[in-house]
C-alpha cells in the first residue's frame, strides 16, 4: 500500500486509492473492462500553444533579479553553496549505473 505523506488524508480517502492502486495492479482479479484506460487529449494543445506564444521570450523583471544577484557579491551564501555542494556529493553517478 502507499502512504500518503500528508496526515490529514482521511480513511475513507485512503481507502479509495487502494481500490484505485488495486484496479491499476497487474495481478488485480477485477475484470479488464473495470480498469482505467490510458487516453491523451490534445484538443486542448491549441490553446496551450496560443498562451504560450503571448508569453514574453525575455521577461525584464526576471533579467533585473539575475542582474541584482549577479552583483550581490554574498550571493550565493556560503550555505546554499554547502547545500548544492552536498547534495552534488550524495548523489549516485549515473555514469556509472550498468542497469
Amino acid at each position: 500500500m502507499i502512504h500518503s505523506a500528508s496526515s490529514s488524508s482521511s480513511s475513507a480517502s485512503a481507502n479509495a486509492r487502494q481500490v484505485a492502486i488495486a484496479a491499476a495492479s497487474p495481478t488485480s482479479t477485477a475484470p479488464a473492462k473495470s480498469r482505467p484506460i490510458d487516453q491523451i487529449h490534445i484538443d486542448k494543445a491549441s490553446a496551450l500553444r496560443s498562451n504560450l506564444q503571448q508569453v514574453p521570450e525575455i521577461r525584464p523583471e526576471v533579467v533585473e533579479r539575475a542582474k541584482a544577484l549577479a552583483a550581490d557579491p554574498s550571493y550565493p551564501s556560503d550555505g546554499i553553496i554547502h547545500a548544492i555542494s552536498k547534495a552534488i556529493v550524495n548523489s549516485p553517478d549515473l555514469s556509472e549505473d550498468l542497469s
